[in-house]
């Protein structure tokens, strides 16, 4: 009774045929692969240069937390991968007093403004320093 309201589809075509499944796993390999390049491989140099520059940090360097603050390093703490900054300097009542020290986790640093020049004895404290992490593996690994 109500045929006229619905369309008859008498002439209906064949489905198209469908692709291969090789075609769309080079695909999916193809898209992958650019991705990898584009994203994942520059990501994980920024990651190792992050560290490296971290790894690096000593007394006197000028550094920029990831939250924005501007101080210089007073103190490095290796064994709990931790450093005293010293940011600004504070007035008060017309006398300059001691800069605020913050004790801050080295992840946190988000780059080094200006790198400060070693001495002699901190060269030398360095290098006491990696012979004695040196002989702790050593002993580490021998236990």
């Amino acid at each position: 009774m109500l045929d006229f309201l619905i369309t008859p589809a008498y002439a209906q075509g064949q489905a198209a045929a469908q692709g291969g499944g090789m075609e769309s796993l080079i695909f999916m390999i193809l898209l992958f692969g650019i991705l990898y390049f584009l994203l994942i491989r520059p990501q994980q140099k920024q990651v190792k240069q992050h560290k490296e520059m971290v790894s690096n940090l000593r007394r006197g360097d000028r550094v920029v937390t990831q939250g924005g603050i501007v101080g210089q390093i007073h103190r490095v703490d290796d064994n709990n991968e931790e450093l005293i900054v010293e940011v600004g300097e504070v007035e008060v009542d017309n006398k300059v007093r001691k800069p605020v020290r913050m004790r801050v986790r080295r992840s946190a640093i988000g780059s080094v403004v200006d790198k400060s020049v070693p001495t002699e004895g901190e060269e030398k404290a360095e290098e006491k320093s990696e012979e004695k992490s040196e002989e702790k593996k050593d002993d580490e690994k021998s236990a």
